[in-house]
């Protein structure tokens, strides 16, 4: 019997080593021990291919447990919660989402059936009122006056920052822009916004 933790982490915001905590943590309390981590770096928007989620239920057998921090990294819908889950149901492997309190014992019980619908549920609501905190605040803040993104005229980071004097020497120099752009390691499009932007002219 093998027990694996699934950690799915998007990379803007979420944090892979607090998930791998919570489940250690959660491991060491009732004396489980995890036979293996699967990490991946994506957005719970791509598809269960991408999020190898298929690839994870391939590797299970009946009787393994599977264990997630909490139930929302096992999809983007409550729906596919629901169809993950319930493949985990039917295969007989055992699954655990901590921040939930769900533990499914791999029958095809009624109670597991209704644990799964409604925790899908809950972690579908919870998306939504995070989206729809997030548009309330920005709509709040350009009722406000406040101008959202980057302040007008201030310039963004670039590779190129503190080599302005060596692409105006080469400018001055007639060197030719694919040529400084081979020099300075970067694409012709990233140097050609830098020159513009820091009105860089041949002198």
């Amino acid at each position: 019997m093998t027990t694996m933790a699934y950690l799915r982490v998007s990379k803007d915001s979420q944090d892979v080593r607090n998930q791998r905590l919570a489940i250690l943590e959660f491991a060491r309390q009732e004396k489980l021990d995890i036979d293996k981590f699967m990490e991946l770096s994506v957005s719970s928007r791509r598809s269960p291919k991408e999020r190898q989620i298929d690839q994870l239920l391939e590797k299970l057998g009946s009787e393994d447990t599977l264990i997630v921090s909490e139930l929302s990294r096992m999809g983007r819908s409550v729906g596919e919660i629901i169809t993950t889950v319930d493949t985990l149901v039917k295969q007989q492997i055992q699954f655990i989402a901590i921040k939930e309190g769900i533990r499914l014992n791999g029958r095809q019980d009624l109670q597991s059936k209704v644990m799964v619908t409604l925790f899908g549920l809950f972690a579908e609501i919870e998306r939504e009122l995070i989206s729809m905190r997030t548009k309330e605040g920005l709509a709040a803040a350009r009722a406000s006056g406040k101008r959202l993104g980057r302040p007008k005229g201030k310039l963004g980071p670039s590779k190129l920052n503190g080599k302005e004097g060596e692409i105006q020497r080469l400018l001055n120099l007639k060197v030719s822009k694919s040529s400084i752009a081979k020099i300075t390691g970067v694409d012709r499009s990233t140097l050609y916004h830098f020159i513009r932007s820091r009105n860089l002219i041949a002198q």
